[in-house]
């Protein structure tokens, strides 16, 4: 239909509410706890970019939860274990700990910790994700994009280095009856330029694999082992959900890529826990305030006429 006169402003504020749409719409990480044990997962924003609304939480064995970030945010992902807080949320962690509180609250995980990074992209730019062992290994962990146009590339570490971890990288237990609870990376125990990538090792060609990262690399070949490790450990999609599972039920690399999917493919049910520290609005509410927004806009305009 074509109206004379002054111009119809609809065409152009849907074009703009759905822009505002596109580019604001967040993504989900499912954290899902498949240990025996309880763990506290913790999340670090990246320069630039506000933290999460929650940047640390108990999941008790068999839990998930679900973390929605904002736009565009980057930043990492890990879990903690043999954590004892107080009332005030204040305490220690065996591994992966953040300032000795329950509440990351910016801080960063102490090493050794598996880690899953993440910079989400704006709009339609696509996401690049890894999981890292550049600051050494507490649990297996693998994480399952669910694709915008299809499936992507899950990664991760379904191996338990801790068993297989060099006596000298190894981290006991306090106790002493735990065993080893964490592998440290060769440039954490060592402190030397050649295994940390600094100095005159900064750079891709003179730092090479060394013995330790080898170790790591071929139990895990998705994962970074070290600094410059980007060509088999990067990963690029444009995701609504990345389920994150710690301590996935096989150790077989076989299932590195079809483990996370089949769990995750098994529906919300069984990722999501009632003691989700985050609850979020459906996509389907957001989109059916945004058309009647707009058919009020188009109806006051007509009335005008």
């Amino acid at each position: 239909m074509l109206f004379l006169g002054r111009p119809c402003v609809l065409p152009n504020l849907f074009l703009l509410v759905i822009s505002l749409f596109v580019g604001l719409v967040s993504c989900t990480f499912v954290i899902r706890n498949n240990c025996p044990y309880t763990i506290w997962p913790g999340t670090l924003a990246g320069a630039g970019t506000p933290q999460l609304s929650t940047t640390g939480f108990q999941l008790d064995s068999g839990q998930s939860a679900r973390v929605v970030s904002t736009p565009g945010w980057s930043g990492r992902i890990w879990a903690r274990t043999g954590c004892k807080f107080n009332a005030f949320g204040v305490g220690m962690c065996e591994t992966g700990d953040c300032g000795g509180r329950l509440q990351c609250d910016g801080f960063g995980a102490a090493p050794p910790t598996s880690l899953f990074e993440v910079t989400l992209g704006q709009g339609d730019g696509k996401d690049f994700y890894d999981v890292s062992m550049v600051d050494g290994y507490n649990l297996p962990m693998l994480a399952a994009p669910r694709g915008v146009h299809g499936e992507c590339n899950a990664t991760g570490c379904a191996s338990d280095l801790n068993q297989g971890c060099p006596k000298e990288l190894q981290v006991v237990g306090g106790d002493g009856i735990k065993g080893v609870v964490a592998c440290k990376s060769a440039c954490e125990a060592f402190a030397l330029d050649q295994y940390c990538c600094s100095g005159q090792f900064a750079n891709p060609t003179t730092c090479q694999p060394s013995y330790y990262s080898t170790i790591f690399k071929r139990a895990c070949p998705k994962s970074y082992s070290y600094a410059f490790d980007d060509g088999t450990s990067t990963f690029t999609c444009k995701a609504t959900e990345y389920a994150i599972i710690f301590c996935p039920r096989s150790n077989r690399m076989t299932n590195e890529t079809t483990l996370p999917i089949q769990e995750y493919n098994r529906g919300s049910q069984a990722l999501t826990s009632s003691r989700s520290p985050i609850r979020h609005v459906p996509i389907t509410i957001t989109i059916n305030i945004l058309i009647l927004t707009i058919y009020r806009v188009y109806v006051n305009e007509l009335a005008t006429r």
